[in-house]
């Protein structure tokens, strides 16, 4: 699903609310579409199984499966869960990349690059600090 300035989402909360919820790092990636610092989040090194969520809104976006090392700095995915991810178009920085946001929320949560591996070929590289890590029982 694509993205506008226009789009609402299923989860909404007022500025102030989102603030309230969020650490400011989280608040900063996720509604302010930043960046955390390559290899600062102990996500990128998550090995067990179990599924990440939104730090938003709790909605899962990928299961361990799906996750590699992409020698990045960021976590990354070639897959999501279906119906997870909007996407949008970011003329940020001077680059045209595809922008990654929570469906439920539309959360900024990172970028998709067609260099990932197969079967989808696709890398989303994902801000850690945008997730929640839930391990499987």
């Amino acid at each position: 699903m694509s993205i506008t300035a226009q789009s609402v989402f299923p989860v909404t909360h007022t500025e102030e609310e989102w603030r309230a919820m969020l650490t400011r790092e989280q608040y900063d990636v996720l509604r302010g579409h930043g960046t955390e610092r390559p290899g600062s989040c102990a996500l990128n090194y998550e090995t067990r199984q179990g599924r990440f969520a939104c730090a938003g809104c709790g909605q899962g976006l990928f299961v361990s499966g799906t996750k590699f090392d992409s020698r990045t700095g960021w976590p990354s995915f070639n897959d999501p869960l279906p119906g997870s991810i909007s996407t949008s178009v970011d003329r940020a920085h001077g680059m045209i990349r595809i922008e990654a946001h929570c469906s439920q929320c539309g959360g900024h949560l990172g970028h998709v690059f067609e260099d990932g591996p197969p079967p989808t070929g696709l890398r989303y590289c994902m801000n850690g600090v945008a997730m929640n890590f839930i391990p499987n029982e």
